[in-house]
C-alpha cells in the first residue's frame, strides 16, 4: 500500500511481478505482455480530426474548449461497435502471429492506446514484436497503491467554496475518476439524497455502475456516477481472492473509499470511530460526482495491464479529472522513465483534456526516490496539517510522556501499573511465550490482578504485521475489567509511525523507544519482590491518563513528512536527472479523516468503522484532485496544464507561523531532522486553495510540446512512433527546461542557458514587476524586469543563467511575478550539475 508501512513489506510485492503460467512447453513460462500496435488509438484519431479544425500548423493554435474536449471522449459513441471492431483486429493478429500456440488476450485497449494485454511465453512475445502491425511489447509490471480538518487549514469554507457559490455547489457538474481498490457505495459521504439540491447528471459523462453480488443494482446514483473493476492480470497470474478482493467494484480494502471521500466526499457527514465524535467530514469538491475505477487489490496492489485497462476506460467515460493514489514498484527501463504503458496512457488522457494527478510515492526522504515521472502528471507529496492528537501519561514520580490513541483518559485518576508479562494465570504455562507482552489472550492472564488497574502491553513488531492488533488488546483489557490500556513500543519496532488509533476505553500508545524506556524503568524499580522467590508482591507504579480526543492546533504546519518521495526526477534507469520539477507541490497527506469501507481490512485498527485516519501521499493526491475539480468549474476551459500552473504558481511558501515550510529528513525520529524545505522536497509549495481559483497568470502548454519534448531525448524516435503513432522527423525538438512550466529545473547548467517563459493573463489588465534570487554558484537576470499585461494577452519572459562556479551540489533559487492587483506568481528555479569558464584563463 502506498500508505506508512516498513520498506520491507513493500518488498513483499516485488515478488508477486514472476508469478506466471506454464501454457506450451513446461519448461517456459509465459507472461503478460502489453501490446501496443502502430496504428493510432480512437482518442488520437478523433483528436486530430476535431484539433485540425481549430489549427492550421503544428505549433500555433488556439486552445481547443472544454467542450471540444468532452465532445472527443463521448465520440466514440457515435460508432458504438468500435470497440468491439479494434478487439476483433487485435484477435486476428494473435491468431495469425501465434498459429496453433496457445495464449490468452487479457484487454483489448483502443481509446488511449491501441493494443491489448496478453498471456504468452517469452518466444511468442518475441513473435509479436517482430510483427510490421506491432509497435511495442512490454512485460507487464506491478502497482502499489500509494477529512475533519483539512478543508478549513486549506482556507475553503472561508475562501475558495464561496467562489464557487458554496459548498453545496463546489464542483458541481466536474466527474473525479479514481483509480484505487474501489468504492463502499453504501456510504453516506456518496449519496444523492444528502442535499435539499437534487444533484444534476454530468450530461459528458457516459461510464456505467457494474451490478454484481458485492455491488448490487441502484448502488450508484447522481453523487456516484460510475463503477467498474478491473483484474484480469491478477486473476490470469493465479493470485486472485474472490472472497477477500472482490470480482466487483466493491472496496474490500479501505483505501478506495478513503481517496474519493478526500475529494469528493459529501459535505458535513459525522465522523464517529469508537462512539467517540471527531467532528464533520467533507471532501475538496464536496458537489463534484465520483467515477471508481477498481485495479487495485489488498491482498497484491495492481498491475499495469489492469491499470492502463481502468484509465483507457475512465477517458472513454469522460472523466474530468484522474486521480491515482500508486506508483510503481520500480522504476521503469528504457530510454527515459517516461516511456512505460501508464505513463503514455495518462499523456493520452491528458491530450483529451484530462488533469492527471498522482502520489509521488512513499519512498522519502532520499534524493531521487520520486515515483511519478513525467511532466503531465502532476505529482502531489504529503505534508502535515496543523491537528494533531495527543494523549499523556502521568506517572507517580512526576514524569509525563506523550503518546498517541484516540482515547478517553482517567479523569486525573491514578491508577497501578501492571504488565501482563506479570498478571499471567497461576496455572499457566505462558511465561514461555514471547508473545504474552502483547496481551492478545485473556485466558492467560490473572483477572484478580489485572481488574482495575492500568494493563501494560506491548506493541511489537508483530503489530506492525497485522498479527496482532491493538483491538484485540483492547478487548483483552475489558474482559479482565481493566481501568485501562498502556502500550510501549518495543524496540525491535524501528522506524515506524504510529498513527491516533481509536480505543473505546482508557489508553495510550507511548511510539518512543527512549519514553518506553522511561515507563518500563518507572515500573520495574516500583515493584517489590519476595526476597527469596524474587516473585511480585507489590505493583507500586501508579499512572493517569489524559484523554485524545480532544485535537490541539497549536502546531506549526505544513511540514514536508520524512515518508513523501523526493526528487531531483530521474529521466532514467541510470539516474539521469531530467530537467523536470517533481514533485510538482505538497498537500496534506499526514493523519487524514476519511470514509471506510464497512468490510475494509487494511487497517485492523478501524476494522468495521465508517471513518478511519491514514497518513501518505495516497490521501495527499486526492486533495489536489478535489481542488482541480474546483479550478475546473470555475474554469472550464482551461487545459490539463493551465490547472497545473494555476495550482503551482500561487503554492504557499511559508507555514501558518510565517516560518519556511520545513521538511523532516530522517525515517528515524524525523523531527529531530529538519531543515528548511527545497523544491525537490516540495515543488513549488504547499497547495492553497483559495489563490489557485485567481492565479491572474498562467503558463498554458500544449500536447504538442510535450511530444516535441520527448521527441528531444536522444534516441527516443521510435519509442514516440510505437506509443503515439507521431513521428519525430521535422518536429522541432525542446529539452525538458524548455516546456512552458512553472518551474525551472536545469539538471546540468554548462556555463550559460537562456530558457523562455511566456504567461497568459486569465484576469484583469495588471502591471507586474519582475525579482528573482538567484541560485547558489549562479548568476542570472530576468527581462522584462516591468511588464504590462491586458486581460487575455501573452509576454514572454527570458531568463538567463550563467554558472559562476563548477559545483554538483543542487542549488535553488526562485522568480516571483508580483502584480499591481494583487497577483503574486511563483516560479521555484533548480540547478544541480554547474559547469563555469576558468576565471584566470578568461
Amino acid at each position: 500500500m502506498e500508505r506508512i508501512k516498513l520498506n520491507f513489506l513493500h518488498l513483499l510485492l516485488l515478488l508477486l511481478v514472476g508469478v506466471a503460467v506454464c501454457q506450451n512447453d513446461p519448461d517456459e513460462v509465459s507472461g503478460i505482455y502489453i501490446v501496443t500496435l502502430k496504428q493510432a488509438p480512437s482518442a488520437h484519431l478523433y483528436f486530430n480530426e476535431l484539433s485540425q479544425k481549430h489549427k492550421p500548423g503544428f505549433k500555433k493554435h488556439p486552445p481547443i474548449k472544454s467542450s471540444t474536449f468532452h465532445k472527443l471522449r463521448n465520440d466514440s459513441k457515435v460508432d458504438p461497435h468500435y470497440g468491439s471492431y479494434i478487439a476483433r483486429v487485435h484477435d486476428s493478429l494473435l491468431r495469425r502471429a501465434l498459429r496453433g500456440q496457445r495464449y490468452l488476450k487479457l484487454y483489448s485497449y483502443h481509446y488511449l492506446i491501441n493494443g491489448f494485454a496478453v498471456l504468452v511465453t517469452p518466444e511468442q512475445a518475441d513473435k509479436l514484436s517482430r510483427r510490421r502491425e506491432v509497435a511495442n511489447v512490454v512485460l507487464d509490471f506491478s502497482v502499489r497503491t500509494d477529512t475533519t480538518h483539512t478543508p478549513e487549514f486549506l482556507g475553503l469554507p472561508q475562501g475558495a467554496w464561496p467562489q464557487e457559490g458554496g459548498y453545496d455547489s463546489a464542483g458541481e457538474g466536474v466527474v473525479i475518476g479514481l483509480i484505487d481498490t474501489g468504492i463502499d457505495p453504501m456510504h453516506p459521504s456518496f449519496s444523492d439524497s444528502m442535499e435539499a439540491n437534487a444533484y444534476p447528471v454530468p450530461q459528458h459523462f457516459s461510464g456505467i455502475c457494474e451490478v454484481t453480488r458485492d455491488f448490487p443494482s441502484g448502488s450508484c446514483n447522481r453523487k456516484l456516477v460510475g463503477a467498474r473493476h478491473f483484474a484480469a492480470s491478477a486473476i490470469t497470474r493465479g493470485i486472485f481472492n474472490y472472497s477477500k478482493d472482490y470480482a466487483s467494484p466493491f472496496d474490500g480494502d479501505g483505501h478506495g473509499t478513503h481517496t474519493a471521500s478526500i475529494a469528493s466526499g459529501n459535505h458535513g457527514i459525522p465522523v464517529v470511530v469508537s462512539g467517540h465524535l471527531f467532528g464533520n467530514a467533507s471532501g475538496m469538491a464536496p458537489r463534484s460526482h465520483v467515477a471508481i475505477y477498481k485495479a487495485l487489490y489488498k491482498g497484491f496492489g495492481g498491475f499495469a495491464a489492469d491499470v492502463v485497462a481502468a484509465i483507457d476506460q475512465a477517458a472513454q467515460d469522460g472523466v474530468d479529472i484522474l486521480s491515482l493514489s500508486i506508483t510503481p514498484n520500480r522504476r521503469p527501463p528504457g530510454v527515459a522513465t517516461f516511456f512505460n504503458p501508464i505513463d503514455m496512457a495518462l499523456l493520452t488522457a491528458v491530450k483529451a483534456g484530462i488533469f492527471v494527478v498522482q502520489a509521488a510515492g512513499n519512498t522519502g526522504p532520499a534524493p531521487r526516490s520520486i515515483s511519478s515521472f513525467s511532466p503531465w502528471i502532476f505529482t502531489v507529496g504529503a505534508a502535515s496539517h496543523d491537528r494533531v492528537y495527543n494523549n499523556y501519561i502521568s506517572l507517580g514520580n512526576n514524569v509525563t510522556l506523550s503518546g498517541a490513541g484516540l482515547a478517553s483518559g482517567t479523569n486525573d485518576t491514578m491508577y497501578t501499573l501492571i504488565s501482563a508479562a506479570h498478571a499471567l494465570s497461576n496455572d499457566t504455562a505462558a511465561p514461555t511465550d514471547m508473545y504474552v507482552g502483547e496481551c492478545q489472550n485473556p485466558s492467560i492472564l490473572n483477572p484478580d490482578l489485572v481488574a482495575g488497574n492500568l494493563l501494560i502491553c506491548s506493541y511489537s513488531v508483530r503489530f506492525v504485521l497485522g498479527v496482532s492488533t491493538i483491538k484485540q488488546a483492547l478487548q483483552t483489557a475489558k474482559n479482565l475489567s481493566a481501568a485501562g490500556v498502556v502500550f510501549y513500543l518495543d524496540p525491535f519496532v524501528l522506524g515506524f509511525q504510529i498513527n491516533p488509533t481509536p480505543m473505546d476505553m482508557p489508553g495510550i500508545i507511548i511510539p518512543s523507544a527512549n519514553d518506553s524506556k522511561v515507563l518500563l524503568q518507572y515500573y520495574n524499580t516500583s515493584l517489590v519482590r519476595d526476597g527469596t522467590t524474587k516473585k511480585v508482591v507489590k505493583f507500586g507504579a501508579v499512572a493517569s491518563i489524559s484523554g485524545g480526543l480532544k485535537p490541539d492546533f497549536s502546531y506549526s504546519a505544513p511540514k514536508v513528512m520524512y515518508y513523501s518521495a523526493r526528487g531531483p526526477d530521474p529521466e532514467d534507469s541510470s539516474l539521469d536527472n531530467a530537467d523536470i520539477l517533481k514533485p510538482n507541490l505538497v498537500a496534506p497527506g499526514n493523519s487524514i479523516w476519511g470514509a471506510w469501507s464497512s468490510l475494509g481490512t487494511d487497517s485492523t485498527e478501524f476494522l468495521g468503522e465508517e471513518f478511519a485516519m491514514v497518513s501518505g501521499t495516497s490521501m495527499a493526491a486526492p486533495h489536489v484532485a478535489g481542488l482541480a475539480a474546483l479550478i475546473k468549474k470555475k474554469f472550464p476551459s482551461f487545459s490539463p496544464a493551465a490547472i497545473a500552473s494555476a495550482l503551482s504558481t500561487t503554492a504557499s511558501l511559508r507555514d501558518k507561523n510565517g516560518g519556511p515550510i520545513m521538511a523532516q529528513r530522517a525515517y528515524s525520529n524525523p523531527d529531530a531532522n529538519i531543515s528548511p524545505a527545497t523544491p525537490f522536497d516540495m515543488g513549488s509549495g504547499f497547495v492553497n486553495a483559495t489563490a489557485a481559483l485567481d492565479p491572474g497568470l498562467i503558463f498554458d502548454s500544449t500536447y504538442d510540446d510535450l511530444v516535441s519534448f520527448l521527441c528531444g531525448i536522444n534516441g527516443s524516435a521510435p519509442v514516440v512512433l510505437n506509443y503515439t503513432g507521431q513521428t519525430c522527423d521535422g518536429i522541432p525538438t525542446m529539452i525538458g527546461s524548455d516546456l512552458n512550466l512553472p518551474s525551472i529545473t536545469i539538471g546540468t547548467l554548462n556555463q550559460t542557458r537562456d530558457v523562455n517563459r511566456t504567461v497568459l493573463n486569465v484576469g484583469m489588465n495588471e502591471t507586474f514587476r519582475v525579482g528573482w534570487s538567484a541560485p547558489y554558484g549562479v548568476s542570472m537576470k530576468v527581462v522584462p524586469t516591468h511588464f504590462v499585461i491586458a486581460a487575455g494577452e501573452k509576454q514572454v519572459l527570458t531568463v538567463s543563467l550563467n554558472a559562476t562556479m563548477n559545483g554538483t551540489a543542487a542549488s535553488y533559487g526562485r522568480i516571483g511575478l508580483f502584480g499591481d492587483q494583487g497577483h503574486t506568481v511563483n516560479i521555484p528555479l533548480s540547478v544541480i550539475f554547474r559547469y563555469s569558464y576558468n576565471v584566470s584563463s578568461s
